[in-house]
């Protein structure tokens, strides 16, 4: 969750460290620390807070070819001067940043103690550096290694030592580390972002792999000392794309990208002869296909709201039993893993801990894993038997948008394409690959009514506590809505299945609680309404997102937002807009960080 930075080469580090941390501020932290090998010694200098206090910390003679850079989002010990990272070992003579958790991190601390070092700080990334210190070996690649033996968790690790002026150990075990490589000069970073500005040829490492970085090249071994070959391979994307141009935020940017993201996703994919979607990722032939005889849908926040707006596309187009749950909660309730069930694993990143975890557990017992992801050459990417690319472009914002809407759209072109394996008939797919086309067009409408919904949000924003109600996929679409508010403007906000009100939820509204229905036209439509006149009956005041404002609407909700019609099972994808629209203007009246909302990150590597 952490920003990693590292430079070796001719140039000086430190403008190099300081322009990779501000491109990895999307990821969110808390605190910001950078280790530069000067001409007589290893310098040190962190701070609490945004990369701005460093910088003020900085020296203005603080010169050296060699250094790394570290954000951090706390997980052991609270945010603080001390905390952050890097860290050094007794005698100053290395330091570490390090991204993941260090499992038995407290009885190594003990036992590191009880021989005489002395760790400053609460954090258990602080031991790797003493178990460094105390490890022998005749490199620091060796004495990292052996080091790394001893540690149980999840690393991304980078360390530099006083006696070896232009080196670099780079060392990967379930948190990304990515090798830039340059002219006479190399990069290391935790996230692509911060290398595109330098080069366009980068190096994945993989768990358990240890690299050794100079100017003039790497080098890499497992953690047994084995040499690995790694090639080079080309950067998918441009310096620009993380450029927020002129939107005030990335959030905007994001929302408003929606149109051409979706295009990128349905590129090619499209064969309006047969009525098919084509997806040759998936490594799994039709004959394949045909043996399933149940999916399920694996992800984490969005990912997992995601997943159960896909469940209900799949279930409806393939008949074939579909759920979603959280691969949180998955990987740890020893599933039964069925042959003939296929698993999807959704995530931006790429590098979800808790997805990868999940992943990582299905194919031990021999199930069969596809994955959504939108990071190329992401480890989950790398892991999975076949999968999808979303190309919705990168996402810097810690709020997903244009990644959820593809991840829907790639939901339904897999729908699609398995429903025409089976029962779907020619005419049924013709016509949904018709809607696809659409929606880009579609969605520019519904930002194009961005004036209305800031008015709207308005009186959102007014309250302490929102609720937000659907059917079936719907009800996807109104998690997603809650998350969307409460993780970027902090009103409190939940989401509820329409038809579960009066079961409870119905107690808590009120005159001040207002609630955004998801209302499509759709079988349900006339018990959605129900609904709406149970919240009405109790003065609660409601925004109905809805395909018509008629009178019906109009006497049942307070404000309608009107989105487009498509093909119902697709209903989710364009729904799901105004619900970005709505947290994104309350996050704004309300002046919150909205790129980087507290306590959170963009990608979680770590449990």
């Amino acid at each position: 969750m952490c920003g990693i930075v590292g430079y070796v080469g001719g140039q000086d580090a430190v403008p190099v460290l300081l322009e990779g941390l501000h491109r990895l501020e999307y990821r969110g932290y808390d605190s910001a620390g950078i280790a530069v090998r000067t001409k007589t010694a290893l310098r040190v200098h962190k701070s609490e807070g945004r990369i701005q206090q460093l910088e003020a910390k900085l020296p203005a003679r603080l010169r050296g070819t060699t250094g790394i850079a570290h954000t951090r989002w706390a997980t052991h010990g609270e945010p603080s001067d001390r905390n952050a990272h890097p860290h050094v070992d007794c005698e100053s003579v290395l330091a570490v940043v390090h991204n993941g958790i260090i499992e038995n991190g407290t009885a190594l601390r003990a036992e590191l103690e009880a021989a005489g070092h002395t760790l400053r700080s609460e954090t258990d990334s602080e031991v790797l550096a003493h178990l460094i210190e105390a490890a022998e070996g005749d490199s620091l690649e060796a004495r990292v290694r052996r080091a790394l033996a001893r540690v149980e968790g999840t690393y991304g690790l980078l360390v530099i030592d006083r006696a070896s002026p232009d080196r670099i150990v780079a060392a990967r075990n379930g948190s990304p580390v990515v090798l830039g490589v340059g002219d006479k000069e190399m990069f290391v970073a935790s996230d692509v972002a911060a290398l595109v500005r330098h080069t366009d040829r980068v190096v994945y490492l993989d768990d358990r792999e240890v690299a050794s970085i100079r100017p003039g090249g790497f080098s890499t071994t497992t953690l047994d000392a084995k040499p690995t070959t790694k090639t080079p391979s080309p950067v998918a994307v441009t310096d620009e794309a993380y450029e927020r141009g002129e939107h005030p935020h990335f959030m905007h940017k994001e929302i408003h990208e929606q149109p051409e993201a979706v295009e990128r996703a349905l590129r090619g994919r499209l064969d309006r002869d047969f009525g098919v979607a084509h997806l040759g990722g998936l490594n799994l032939s039709a004959r394949d296909l045909l043996d399933v005889r149940r999916i399920k849908l694996l992800g984490c926040g969005s990912a997992f709201y995601a997943g159960l707006a896909g469940a209900h596309m799949l279930e409806r187009l393939t008949r074939i039993p579909t759920d979603a749950e959280p691969a949180s909660e998955f990987r740890y309730r020893c599933p039964v893993i069925e042959k003939d069930t296929l698993y999807i694993a959704i995530s931006q990143s790429g590098e979800t801990a808790d997805t990868l975890a999940a992943v990582r557990e299905v194919r031990r017992k021999g199930g069969r894993v596809l994955g959504i992801v939108n990071a190329v050459g992401s480890t989950i990417a790398r892991e999975c038997d076949g999968g999808i690319y979303m190309h919705a472009g990168p996402e810097v914002a810690v709020a997903s948008t244009k990644a959820f809407t593809c991840t829907l759209v790639c939901l339904a072109l897999l729908a699609i394409h398995l429903g025409r394996i089976r029962d779907l008939s020619p005419s049924d797919g013709k016509r949904l690959l018709g809607a696809l086309e659409r929606l880009p067009g579609q969605i520019r409408e519904i930002l194009d009514r961005g004036e209305a919904i800031r008015g709207i949000a308005r009186g959102i924003m007014k309250r302490q506590d929102a609720f937000f109600i659907g059917r079936a996929a719907g009800y996807a679409v109104a998690l997603e809505g809650a998350q969307k508010l409460k993780e970027i403007s902090y009103i409190h906000a939940e989401a509820y299945p329409a038809s579960e009100l009066k079961h409870g939820p119905l107690a808590l509204v009120s005159a001040k609680t207002p609630t955004v229905a998801i209302l499509p036209d759709d079988d349900l439509y006339e018990k959605s309404l129900s609904s709406i006149e149970e919240i009405r009956a109790r003065r609660g005041p409601v925004i109905a997102i809805a395909h018509d404002d008629d009178s019906r609407v109009r006497e049942a909700a307070d404000d309608v937002i009107v989105v487009p019609r498509s093909e119902p099972v697709l209903d989710s994808i364009l729904m799901t807009v105004p619900t970005q629209l709505l947290a994104y203007e309350c996050a704004v009246g309300l002046g919150r960080d909205v790129d980087q909302p507290r306590n959170l990150a963009k990608s979680v590597t770590v449990e």
